[in-house]
């Protein structure tokens, strides 16, 4: 259930009535209501020993939709059982969204704490989005004395001056003590592994561009063509970096050092090429990408068992979500039968729900309710502000300009009515409460011409949608409510003007 718009039942029953007198931005009409109760009171009263820190393993997928896990959609065609376990074992978040809906920029929110939107994001192939000195989750994590470990996809840029040198201003230059992984998507060349800050074997080979015929170009067995390291097959990355994780765990546990770990696993599937294995080929009722889907994650269950074998399931935070929205077009609905977004609109790069909302579980044995579900809003630039509160870290006034601590609602003590957050920017559009508006028209990158998800030329470049009674924003109420647009225009001009939303 979404929070009144306001805080005040009767502004929200005025709907913005013009007899308010002046603008008043939105954020200070609830601010001083809705504060949260301090993070150290709250672990003080769930009986946390002062400086108990548990692990912390996040596990963020590549392009898989909201609809996917079965936990989220009863109606999927891809069994995901280690996913929907998590769901029953902790909470499930029912209006968690990416800051982006697109790879980098959804990462470089989740690692920073900041909107994409402040950065150039288009940078990426050459130069490193992360600033030097920048805090990210790894370096706040390593600061409370955590190792950090990355695996998977890094996506955020690296200074590239020839791969047979070093590569800063990855992962080894933002807190992480180690990292293997992979530039960036696995349809993307260069492909390489790297290990630390330098490619484990340059990609000196080249491999050609390759399509699967009957599917969208960007859709089954695609990559483009460009250079590969002699000793690599892209069937094999999902597999190795699921390796390597439980690797990471394995060293940890037996490691005598008493430091917690901080594991960020960011393996690169469901995401194009789609490659299951020969034992998920034709294991999902979705086609390829259901069987890939099937099999990122059975990689998932692979990380969660490693934790407990290692008996570090009970001491550790798992947080599982997903990027972005998938690459799903309404004509794989009909042939498939299976809805990737859920019931949502758009898809990946879209604005619509469907290329943001994602799937969101917590689980943190002792702390977090099992089988319990949360409708507050939730971005992943609040990772930091939430992780900063869990080690009871200092939170540096620049660090995480856009990260709001939902410790709170892990540990239940938020109440459904009052917001973690009080608005949402992604792109050009805006969330408050249960309002969203868009402005201009959706990017039409990744999406087929007459598709059903692409807006008419005669649709209005102005979207608003009541997402508490059209989830999948089938009517643009933006013509009959002007005054909101108005508000919600002049609130999303302030964010975008300022350098930060957290107090």
């Amino acid at each position: 259930m979404f929070w009144n718009f306001f805080g005040y039942r009767a502004v929200q029953e005025r709907e913005l009535a013009p007899t308010m007198n002046k603008p008043i931005p939105f954020r200070f009409l609830i601010l001083l209501s809705l504060w949260p109760i301090p993070s150290n009171a709250l672990l003080a009263a769930e009986g946390a020993a002062p400086g108990a820190q548990p692990n912390v393993l996040i596990i963020l997928v590549d392009d898989m939709g909201y609809g996917d896990p079965g936990c989220y959609n009863p109606h999927s065609k891809i069994a995901t059982p280690n996913i929907d376990r998590l769901a029953r074992e902790g909470m499930r978040f029912t209006d968690a969204h990416a800051p982006g809906p697109l790879c980098h920029p959804s990462r470089y929110g989740l690692m920073t704490g900041r909107y994409p939107f402040r950065t150039d994001v288009s940078k990426w192939p050459k130069q490193p989005l992360i600033e030097e000195g920048q805090m990210t989750i790894a370096s706040l994590l390593k600061s409370q004395g955590y190792r950090t470990a990355m695996v998977g996809k890094w996506h955020l840029g690296f200074r590239e001056s020839g791969y047979d040198k070093v590569l800063p201003g990855g992962p080894a230059d933002q807190g992480f003590d180690s990292f293997f992984g992979f530039r960036a998507s696995t349809d993307i060349p260069p492909y390489f592994y790297l290990r630390g800050d330098r490619a484990l074997t340059p990609p000196t080979n080249e491999i050609a561009e390759h399509h699967t015929e009957g599917l969208a170009r960007i859709q089954g067995e695609f990559w483009l063509g460009g250079g590969i390291a002699p000793d690599l097959e892209l069937k094999d990355v999902l597999p190795r970096l699921t390796d390597e994780a439980i690797a990471v765990i394995r060293d940890h546990a037996k490691s005598s050092a008493a430091k917690p770990l901080m594991l960020y696993f960011a393996p690169t599937g469901p995401h194009t090429p789609w490659l299951p294995s020969p034992e998920f080929q034709g294991g999902s009722k979705a086609g390829m990408y259901g069987d890939f889907a099937m099999m990122v994650d059975a990689m998932i269950g692979r990380v969660l068992q490693a934790l407990d074998d290692a008996r570090l399931a009970d001491s550790t935070l798992v947080l599982v979500t997903s990027d972005n929205g998938p690459v799903w077009y309404p004509e794989d609905v009909k042939r498939t039968g299976h809805d990737s977004v859920g019931g949502l609109r758009g898809m990946k790069n879209s604005l619509w729900e469907g290329g943001h909302r994602m799937p969101l579980i917590a689980r943190w044995p002792g702390k977090v309710k099992p089988g319990s579900t949360s409708a507050h809003l939730i971005c992943f630039t609040d990772v930091m502000a939430t992780l900063a509160d869990v080690t009871q870290a200092s939170q540096p006034a620049e660090a995480g300009p856009d990260s709001f601590s939902f410790l709170s609602v892990l540990l239940g003590t938020q109440p459904e009515n009052k917001p973690v957050r009080e608005s949402l920017v992604i792109g050009k559009s805006i969330r408050f409460g249960p309002w969203k508006w868009i402005e201009g028209r959706e990017p039409e990158f990744f999406m087929r011409p007459g598709s059903p998800i692409v807006p008419a030329q005669n649709e209005p470049p102005s979207q608003l949608y009541n997402l508490s009674e059209d989830p999948g924003e089938t009517k643009n109420l933006a013509a009959d409510k002007a005054e909101i647009v108005t508000r919600l225009k002049t609130e999303l001009e302030h964010i975008r003007a300022s350098t930060r939303t957290r107090p």
